[in-house]
C-alpha cells in the first residue's frame, strides 16, 4: 500500500472518539446490567446504535464455503426489522456478517478487542472494513483507551460486550474450542438467547453449533427463526419487512422494472435491463436470499413490503 493511500484512508476514518462512561445516560442498559460490564467505552460513529435493538452474529476465522453462505443469508435476511448486527471485526465470520449487514443497509457494530483509534484497529487486514462500518453511519467500540493494542487476552474479555450489547447471539460456525463458545458462555450467564446454525455433523466447524442445539440453544435455518423468536415469544416490534432499498446498480434496476411492469419472467427481465444474462440472473438470486423479489410459476415478482 502506498503512503499516499494510506494518508487518504486515515483523514476518511477521521471520526471522534466519544468515551460513554457506564453512569450516563448513553451508556447501554443491557449491557450495565451484566457482571463486570466495562466501566467506560470508547466509541466511534453513531452512538445511538447503542440503544438499538441488537443481534451478535460470531463464528470461526477459518470459516468453511458453508459458513460464508449461511452468514450472507440469514444476516441479508434480517433486513428491514430495525437490528443491528454486532460482531467483532474478526477475520471469518465477524467479517462477513459486518460487510453482509453492510451490503444490506443494515446497521454493524465492530466491538474490538483494542483501543478504536486508527493505529490500535486491529486485526489490520480489517482497517478498510472498519472504514466502511464508519462511512455507513456504524459504530466501532471498545473498552480499551486510545493507543491500546490488541492482545491474547483481551478478545475473550471484548466478547462479553458483544453479548452485553445483544438480545440473541447467533453462532454460525465453531469448533468445540473457540472465541465464539466464549461468547455464547457469555451470553448464557448474561441471560441472552442463543442460536446456532446446524451444520454437518463431519465438520470440526458445526461441532460446536450442534453441540449447543445439544444443549437447547435455537437452531436456526433462515432468518424468520431468530425474528419469530421475539415477534412471537416476546411481543416485541420485530416482524418480517421488506424494503426496495439495496446499494447494488444492477438490483436496484431489476426492482424499479418489477415495480413497474409487476410479474416477469427471467427472459423478459434480461431483455428489459440489456445486460448480460449471467448478471441478471446472479442478482435475481440474491434478491430472493434477499427476501425482495419472490419466484412463482417462472416469473419474478416484488416481495410484499
Amino acid at each position: 500500500m502506498t503512503i499516499i493511500k494510506t494518508l487518504s484512508m486515515l483523514r476518511e476514518m477521521n471520526f471522534p472518539i466519544i468515551e460513554i462512561k457506564i453512569k450516563t445516560k448513553e451508556y447501554p442498559k443491557l449491557l450495565a446490567q451484566i457482571h463486570n460490564p466495562p466501566k467506560q467505552l470508547y466509541c466511534r460513529g453513531n452512538i445511538e446504535l447503542l440503544k438499538s435493538f441488537c443481534i451478535g452474529v460470531v463464528g470461526t476465522r477459518k470459516l468453511t464455503a458453508y459458513g460464508k453462505e449461511a452468514t450472507e443469508r440469514i444476516v441479508s435476511e434480517l433486513t428491514g426489522n430495525d437490528i443491528t448486527i454486532v460482531s467483532g471485526l474478526a477475520m471469518g465470520v465477524d467479517a462477513i456478517a459486518h460487510q453482509t449487514a453492510l451490503d444490506n443497509e443494515l446497521p454493524t457494530i465492530a466491538v474490538l478487542g483494542s483501543g478504536v483509534d486508527n493505529n490500535c484497529i486491529y486485526p489490520r487486514v480489517n482497517f478498510n472494513l472498519a472504514r466502511e462500518i464508519l462511512s455507513n453511519n456504524g459504530l466501532i467500540v471498545s473498552e480499551y483507551k486510545p493507543g491500546f493494542q490488541a492482545n491474547e487476552k483481551t478478545f475473550p474479555q471484548r466478547n462479553r460486550i458483544i453479548s452485553g450489547l445483544s438480545k440473541g447471539v447467533l453462532v454460525v460456525e465453531a469448533p468445540l474450542i473457540s472465541g465464539a463458545l466464549i461468547t455464547t458462555r457469555f451470553a448464557t450467564e448474561q441471560n441472552r438467547d442463543v442460536f446456532a446454525v446446524p451444520g454437518n455433523i463431519f465438520s470440526p466447524n458445526s461441532k460446536g453449533p450442534n453441540m449447543l442445539i445439544g444443549k437447547g440453544a435455537k437452531p436456526v435455518f433462515s432468518a424468520q427463526d431468530i425474528i419469530d423468536s421475539y415477534y412471537q415469544n416476546m411481543g416485541l416490534d420485530l416482524e418480517p419487512k421488506n424494503k426496495l432499498s439495496t446499494k447494488n446498480p444492477i438490483e436496484k434496476q431489476i426492482l424499479g422494472i418489477l415495480d413497474e411492469n409487476g410479474e416477469l419472467s427471467g427472459d423478459d427481465i434480461i431483455s428489459l435491463t440489456n445486460l448480460e444474462t449471467s448478471q441478471v440472473i446472479a442478482a435475481l438470486s440474491m434478491l430472493e436470499l434477499k427476501n425482495k423479489v419472490k419466484l412463482k410459476a417462472s416469473k419474478y415478482t416484488v416481495a410484499k413490503r
